[in-house]
């Protein structure tokens, strides 16, 4: 039987209202996503600091409208596109985005365990494999939602762990500050590979799914509330809610972005160390010139995320999946309830794991995921945004103004980045 959530009257007012966003936010900033900072600041320093900025608006517009919608109506994302767009979109979508998140998964426990595996060197990789599989899976089945989320939330405090290890390298703060806000464009092919690794990291397809996703359970962990659409006069505190916890969740997102990429800058990037191919090995490169203190808080913030961001991958890739399919769905259903549902978290988790038992190379998942995300993406925008402007799905909760202005624009910056990361996949590597 599940456990069930006692949520005690004493915890600070922020702190209950932050949820879906946080988490979210805190999600974005899994191993696979360390790794591409680490390679950024290892491969251009400070240079590329200014992407984060560009993509903290963008980010809290397109989570924001994905929590809107599952708020709003009652239904993931999923469920929206099964009940209003043809079933070949839909089926399409929602196959992309189980392989491209299995894939994630996968690298995500590799780095895990490699992570550990240099904090414990005497027990083997595929034991921590296995056992952080074990625990992604069984926390899903076994706590109940609210349960759940508040253990989630309490892992996004791992990621201060990198705020911990920028205090302790030594960082040239003007260098920093001139990435942050004078962008240095050059025309080198890594320089725009990079780049659109960093948007194709921070915004990604199965951070769209979970939020919405979990704005649904949540209504329906607590009576008083419902689908914005039967009870309007929610929807003034429930979309400030929202709003702030979005604001919130991204903005740690990005912050722990910069730290990453600052610390890979200040120290990897200085010592001619440029190339970098996972967050364990950024971990392990950082040892001998940022010390020992540095590397494990580092290597512990590998971990940390980790378990936040896998059980967040598999349980998106579920959610699509159960909707698009009819079944019933969400944590907060017994598991005799849901068999299907909590099937599709163990499959993609263990195929996952899977990959890294028959060695597939784990650079190799990062790109053919990203490859996927990189499809994804727009046309999951695209709908996001036809649908978060459309009255006959939102009511008039519909979005308007700046909101739709930025979420197109946030649109039209992902497709030209997914096209030139697909172009250049088909031209030739830059000659040096």
């Amino acid at each position: 039987m599940k456990q069930s959530a006692v949520i005690g009257p004493s915890k600070p007012r922020l702190w209950k209202m932050l949820g879906p966003g946080l988490v979210t936010g805190a999600a974005d900033d899994d191993p696979s996503g360390i790794a591409t900072y680490s390679q950024a600041g290892a491969q251009l320093g400070f240079r590329l600091g200014w992407t984060l900025l560009l993509t903290f608006p963008l980010m809290v517009v397109i989570q924001a409208l994905s929590a809107r919608i599952g708020r709003t109506t009652g239904r993931g994302l999923a469920g929206n596109l099964r009940k209003y767009y043809p079933s070949w979109l839909l089926q399409t979508i929602v196959a992309l985005l189980f392989i491209a998140n299995t894939f994630n998964v996968g690298a995500d426990l590799g780095a895990m365990a490699e992570a550990s595996r240099l904090l414990l060197p005497v027990i083997p990789v595929w034991a921590f494999l296995l056992g952080f599989s074990a625990i992604c899976m069984a926390g899903q089945v076994i706590f109940h939602h609210s349960r759940y989320v508040s253990i989630l939330k309490w892992l996004t405090l791992s990621l201060f762990s990198y705020f911990a290890v920028l205090c302790v390298v030594r960082v040239s703060w003007l260098a920093l500050l001139k990435g942050l806000v004078w962008p240095t464009l050059t025309l080198d092919r890594g320089f725009w590979l990079m780049v659109v690794a960093i948007l194709g990291t921070t915004i990604s397809p199965y951070l769209f799914f979970w939020q919405a996703a979990q704005e649904v359970e949540d209504t329906k962990a607590k009576p008083v509330e419902e689908p914005l659409l039967r009870r309007p006069g929610q929807g003034s505190a429930a979309l400030a809610r929202i709003r702030l916890d979005t604001l919130v969740g991204m903005g740690i997102s990005n912050l722990v972005a910069l730290a990453i990429m600052a610390t890979s800058a200040a120290t990897l990037h200085v010592h001619g160390i440029t190339e970098i191919t996972s967050s364990a090995q950024a971990a392990e490169a950082l040892r001998p010139i940022a010390g020992s203190f540095a590397f494990a808080l580092f290597a512990l913030g590998i971990i940390g995320t980790g378990l936040l961001s896998v059980p967040v991958l598999a349980g998106s890739a579920a959610y699509a999946l159960g909707e698009a399919r009819r079944w019933p769905v969400g944590l907060s259903r017994q598991p005799g309830h849901a068999k299907a549902f909590y099937a599709a978290i163990i499959v993609a988790t263990l195929v996952g794991a899977a990959g890294n038992l028959l060695s597939i190379s784990p650079v190799k998942a990062l790109i053919w995921s990203a490859v996927l995300n990189a499809i994804v993406a727009v046309p999951v925008m695209t709908l996001l945004m036809r649908m978060g402007t459309n009255a006959k799905i939102m009511g008039k909760f519909k979005v308007s103004g700046w909101w739709t202005i930025l979420g197109w624009i946030a649109t039209a910056i992902m497709t030209v980045a997914s096209l030139a990361f697909l172009l250049s996949l088909a031209l030739p590597p830059s000659q040096k």
